[in-house]
């Protein structure tokens, strides 16, 4: 019989294909039990949830794994988390670290007030002058980090140089890519060694987990399981279940939200009360000819500046009715913040200045609604202007 290759929607829903047996559930049952019986004298590995190897949590984390292209996985109970382990597992006191000045706030704050305790120096540069990267090398320097596409400006980062770089020096190439999502962007293969996403976001899709997950090589899995175990953020296996099932509608789900997204887009670039429109999918993007080039589809993400600075945004999001506002993405409803208040509101003003967030900055995460309604919704707003 000649092997299937699924596409990444059937790997969505099945994970590695198998027969089923007669009998057996066709959908994952939740083993809602911390602890597993062990074996007397020891032998076999002991099953525990903290140790992130109960029945639910490898189940997604091997899905995962196929999506992104990575020989491992492992969920832990936040973005953040995800984050910090990652980093944690590539760098060590004296290390420098390389990242993006285009970052979401929480990670700058990580950066900034945590790593300096553990000995870690920071450079950040600007990730759209390739020669930035090599220009901030040092020799102590192990690791580099980008987030693409960029909270909450849809910048889009050329992997090639960087993955060029880190490759030739020996460096760990870590990446953000929880806009994208593995339906939009895997990074490993455009030269990634560790693939970092907030879970929370499109990969669960329903607003109701709390998740983050780290992918690559096993040796590096492998180095997140030992960090994570001692430090406890794993995933639970509840929340793994429930992560797993927003999993298969995944390819869906982002399918319409790349296409609404882009509907919403268009539209709002020619709205005279919108000073601005920040979406890759638009030839005005700057980052157009490379979102075009390695991503399959531009998101559900899109920011606005509207009229009036902090205090037009303020009118607009009171006017808002389909659209709600709150922290977060990617659900399958529509949401809207101000990353001046969320997201990057650990940034002095200066700081978000010169990431092109100024005050009037809303961000946009387009769900699965009908793209009518979402657009008629932002008119009657941008109405009240």
């Amino acid at each position: 019989m000649t092997p299937l290759r699924p596409g990444r929607s059937t790997v969505a829903v099945h994970g590695h294909l198998s027969r089923p047996r007669a009998g057996e559930p066709v959908v994952l049952p939740v083993h809602q039990s911390t602890t597993y019986v062990q074996e007397v004298g020891g032998g076999s590995e002991v099953r525990y949830e903290r140790y992130g190897n109960t029945p639910n949590q490898l189940a997604l984390a091997r899905k995962y794994a196929a999506l992104e292209g990575a020989e491992a996985a492992i969920f832990l109970s936040s973005g953040m988390a995800a984050t910090a382990m990652a980093h944690l597992a590539v760098l060590r006191p004296g290390d420098h670290l390389i990242a993006s000045q285009f970052i979401y706030g929480g990670t700058r704050k990580l950066f900034d007030e945590e790593f300096g305790r553990f000995g870690i120096s920071l450079s950040y540069i600007d990730p759209s002058q390739p020669r930035a990267w090599r220009k901030a090398l040092k020799k102590n320097t192990r690791a580099v980090f980008f987030e693409s596409p960029t909270n909450p400006n849809m910048r889009v980062v050329d992997p090639a140089p960087i993955a060029s770089i880190a490759k030739e020096y020996g460096l760990a190439l870590l990446v953000d890519s929880t806009f994208a999502s593995p339906i939009n962007f895997r990074p490993i293969e455009h030269g990634a060694d560790v693939v970092i996403t907030s879970g929370t976001k499109y990969l669960n899709g329903h607003s109701d987990v709390t998740a983050g997950a780290v992918a690559g090589t096993q040796s590096l899995v492998d180095e997140v399981v030992r960090l994570a175990r001692t430090w406890g953020p794993i995933l639970d296996s509840h929340s793994a279940w429930l992560l797993d099932r927003g999993l298969k509608t995944l390819a869906l789900r982002v399918a319409r939200q790349n296409s609404t997204g882009l509907a919403v887009a268009t539209w709002a670039t020619g709205q005279r009360k919108v000073q601005e429109v920040h979406y890759p999918g638009l030839a005005t993007h700057p980052d157009h000819a490379i979102a075009a080039r390695i991503l399959d589809g531009f998101g559900g993400m899109v920011g606005l500046v509207v009229d009036g600075g902090a205090a037009g945004a303020e009118r607009f999001l009171r006017r808002l009715r389909v659209f709600t506002h709150a922290p977060s993405l990617a659900g399958v409803e529509s949401l809207v913040s101000e990353p001046r208040l969320t997201s990057h509101a650990s940034l002095t003003p200066e700081q978000r200045a010169a990431q092109g967030i100024p005050d009037g900055y809303v961000r946009l995460s387009c769900g699965v609604e009908d793209a009518e309604d979402l657009i008629a919704d932002l008119k009657q707003a941008l109405d009240g202007l």
